[in-house]
C-alpha cells in the first residue's frame, strides 16, 4: 500500500468529487419529485379520495407534457388523477393503484428514455406480479425509423406476461399524430365514464420576430445550415440550457410544428437554433426547413414557444461537462457550455464533427474565443470528407479514451446531440468501448450521461 501523502490527497478529492455528484443527482431527482407532487396536488381533490395514476416515460418531454394534459382533461371532467415518473414506480405500486394510464416514448430505434435504463435492466428483465391491474398504453414514436414504437410495445408485452390486463388496444402515435391522440381522449372517456373534451387546446405561442439569419456553411457538399435568431414581443420569456423551441408551421394548421435545440439562453435576449435545409430528392425544400432557411423575411413574425426538456438539462457548473455532437446538434451542446459564463466550473471539452473544415466549421470564431477563454477548456474536431482525416466524432471518443476515462473519474457528465442516423449509434459504441457498457450504464441511471438525437 502507498505511503505517499500526495497520492492520498488526489485519492480523498477524488472520492469528494464523487459523493459530491451523487448527491447532487439526488438532489435534483427529489426536487423533480417535490415539483410533480405539487402540480399532481393542485389536481386532486381532498383527502381519502381516489385518485388515477399516469405514468409517463419520457425523452424530450413530450410523454410528461401528455401525461399532465391527461390529467387536467381528467380532473375536469370530475376524474382526479395524480401523475409519476414510470422509472421511480415499483411493480407493487403499480399493482396497488390498481388502474394506471402510461404514456412511454420510444427514442433511437426502438430504445427506451434514457430515464428508463434501471427500470428496463431491474424490472422489465422478468415478468412480475401485476395480476390485477388494469392499464391503457400511449406509446409515442415516429414510423420513419424501424423501431417504431419499439419500447411501447415492449412495454405493452412486459405488462401482459406479468399478468396485467389492457383497458383497450395500445394507441400508437406517430410524430405527434393528432388523430391518435384524440382517439386516446375518446378512450379514455369510455372507460372512465367522463367525456374529455373533444380537441385539447394547442400550445399558446408567443410572438416572436427574425431577427437574424446567417448561414454557416456556403459551399459545403452537405446542405445548408443556418443559424437563426428570434426576438420576442412583449413578453420575457424564460428557459436554462437544454430545452427546445416549438415552432408553428404557416398556413393550415395540420402541418403542425417543429421543434429545434435552443442554442442560447434568455441573457442573449433572443432565442437562436441551426436549421439544416432539407430537400426531397426531387430538390422539394422541407415544409419548415425552406421556411425557415429562406422563405421567411427578416422582421417577419412567427409563432413559438419555449418548451422545458428536463432529460436535456444539465448538471451544476463544478460538473467537468463532455459534450459530444454532430451538425445541427452543435445547437443543443452550446447552450451548456455558455451557461457557465462567468462562474467557476469544472470546464467543459467539446468533441465535434462535421463534413468539412474548410466549409463547415460551424461558429469557428466563437468556439476559438471561448477556448482562448477557458468558457471551453478543451475543442476536438472532425471532418469527415477531408482528405487526411475522414473520420467521424465518435472516432475522437477512440482516440482520446483515456482522456476521457480521466474526465469520468472527476465526475464528469456526458451529453450528446445530434443525429440519430450515423452518429448516436457510433458514439454510444465508442463510449462503451472507452468506458465499458456497465460502467456507461451506471451514468445514464445517475443522469450523468444525457442524449438529444433526432
Amino acid at each position: 500500500m502507498t505511503q505517499d501523502p500526495i497520492r492520498w490527497l488526489w485519492a480523498a478529492v477524488a472520492v469528494a468529487l464523487w459523493l459530491l455528484v451523487v448527491v447532487a443527482v439526488v438532489w435534483a431527482r427529489a426536487r423533480a419529485r417535490r415539483a410533480a407532487q405539487a402540480r399532481a396536488a393542485a389536481l386532486a381533490p381532498g383527502p381519502g379520495a381516489e385518485t388515477l395514476l399516469i405514468a409517463f416515460a419520457s425523452q424530450t418531454g413530450q410523454a410528461e407534457e401528455l401525461a399532465w394534459m391527461t390529467a387536467r382533461s381528467l380532473a375536469e371532467a370530475g376524474a382526479p388523477a395524480r401523475v409519476a415518473l414510470l422509472g421511480d414506480l415499483e411493480p407493487a405500486e403499480l399493482k396497488a393503484a390498481g388502474r394506471v394510464l402510461i404514456i412511454a416514448s420510444t427514442t433511437g430505434e426502438g430504445d427506451a428514455p434514457d430515464a428508463m435504463s434501471w427500470f428496463v435492466r431491474k424490472q422489465m428483465k422478468a415478468p412480475a406480479d401485476l395480476t390485477g391491474l388494469s392499464y391503457a398504453l400511449l406509446a409515442l414514436g415516429d414510423s420513419s425509423y424501424a423501431g417504431f414504437c419499439g419500447f411501447g410495445r415492449a412495454l405493452d408485452a412486459w405488462l401482459q406476461r406479468s399478468g396485467a390486463m389492457p383497458l383497450f388496444d395500445r394507441v400508437e402515435v406517430d410524430n405527434g399524430d393528432a388523430g391518435a391522440i384524440r382517439h386516446w381522449q375518446h378512450q379514455l372517456g369510455a372507460v372512465t365514464g367522463h367525456a374529455l373534451q373533444a380537441d385539447w387546446t394547442p400550445p399558446a405561442y408567443d410572438r416572436w420576430r427574425l431577427a437574424a439569419r446567417s448561414h454557416l456553411n456556403p459551399g459545403s457538399p452537405g446542405g445548408e445550415a443556418h443559424l437563426l435568431a428570434f426576438e420576442p414581443i412583449g413578453h420575457t420569456p424564460r428557459w436554462v440550457a437544454g430545452d427546445v423551441a416549438e415552432i408553428g408551421l404557416p398556413g393550415d394548421p395540420s402541418p403542425g410544428s417543429r421543434e429545434y435545440s435552443v442554442a442560447s439562453l434568455p441573457a442573449d435576449g433572443r432565442v437562436e437554433f441551426i436549421v439544416r435545409r432539407m430537400t426531397a430528392p426531387d430538390g422539394t425544400p422541407g415544409l419548415a426547413s425552406g421556411w425557415l432557411t429562406r422563405e421567411l423575411p427578416i422582421g417577419a413574425e412567427v409563432g413559438m414557444r419555449i418548451r422545458t426538456n428536463r432529460a436535456f438539462h444539465g448538471p451544476s457548473a463544478e460538473t467537468p461537462l463532455i459534450l459530444i455532437g454532430n451538425g445541427t446538434g452543435l445547437a443543443g451542446l452550446r447552450a451548456h457550455w455558455k451557461a457557465r459564463a462567468g462562474v467557476p466550473h469544472g470546464g467543459a471539452w467539446l468533441l465535434f464533427g462535421e463534413r468539412t473544415q474548410a466549409h463547415d466549421a460551424f461558429l469557428d470564431a466563437e468556439l476559438k474565443a471561448d477556448l482562448a477563454s477557458g468558457l471551453l477548456t478543451r475543442l476536438d474536431r472532425v471532418f469527415s470528407r477531408d482528405p487526411g482525416d475522414g473520420r467521424y466524432v465518435q472516432a475522437l471518443i477512440a482516440e482520446h479514451a483515456g482522456a476521457l476515462r480521466g474526465w469520468v473519474d472527476r465526475g464528469a457528465a456526458i451529453y450528446v446531440c445530434g443525429s440519430l442516423e450515423g452518429m448516436s449509434k457510433g458514439v454510444q459504441e465508442a463510449l462503451e468501448a472507452a468506458l465499458g457498457a456497465d460502467r456507461l450504464l451506471a451514468l445514464t441511471e445517475a443522469g450523468r450521461y444525457r442524449r438529444d438525437v433526432y
